[in-house]
């Protein structure tokens, strides 16, 4: 066997080495697409309360209560990583959770920016985290347009910012809120924070 080949089986080694066995780990929560947030957030107040810190290991998620533990597995790659949920997001329809720039690293999607993810448990209560998944959230609205380019704008320029559409006297409204919460009063909390960023609005259940 030639040195080539040696270093070629060594990389495969331990290239599975890395991403961990996930044999055992059950019925995935959800699977997905996994984005990350870092730099514009950095330092800001989270949902629970905390300072964002894109260089520790956690994440966003629109249900799951705070100080969840989850398991985060690269579908494709095999990568996995322990997170522990301290935000609310991420607010694109098509996506389950957001992580810290530090777990995006070490789940390797930091140049492609989304990943297909599975989600696991690690630490958690099973019934908090299905009550939660089945209640309606709170969020807290903070405009309505009638353009969806001018409520985009709008959604771009607020935290945590997003878009719905309603039929309103037979005509399309576009109304921009702030964040999902699982109780009023995290969304009160969250309206305060936008308050401070002189941002008005008030807080409604979905």
């Amino acid at each position: 066997m030639n040195r080539l080949h040696v270093l070629l089986i060594l990389s495969i080694v331990l290239f599975f080495a890395g991403c961990g066995s996930t044999a055992n780990l059950g019925k995935p929560l959800q699977q997905g697409i996994a984005s990350w947030y870092g730099p514009n957030f950095h330092g800001k107040q989270t949902a629970n309360g905390e300072r964002f810190d894109q260089h520790a290991m956690t994440a966003a998620h629109k249900r799951l209560p705070f100080n969840t533990l989850v398991r985060v597995v690269h579908r494709e790659t095999g990568k996995n990583i322990i997170v522990r949920i301290n935000d609310r997001g991420p607010f694109v329809d098509n996506r389950i959770i957001d992580l810290s720039r530090k777990a995006a690293e070490e789940i390797g999607m930091i140049g492609s920016g989304t990943a297909p993810v599975r989600l696991y448990i690690v630490k958690g209560s099973a019934n908090e985290i299905k009550e939660s998944a089945t209640s309606k959230p709170f969020t807290v609205q903070i405009a309505s347009y009638t353009k969806k380019s001018q409520a985009k704008r709008k959604a771009d320029d607020v935290l945590y910012g997003w878009v719905k559409s309603y039929r309103v006297d037979g005509r399309t409204v576009y109304r921009v809120y702030s964040g999902k919460f699982r109780t009023p009063e995290q969304a009160n909390s969250h309206l305060k924070r936008l308050k401070g960023d002189n941002i008005d609005g008030f807080v409604k259940q979905i």
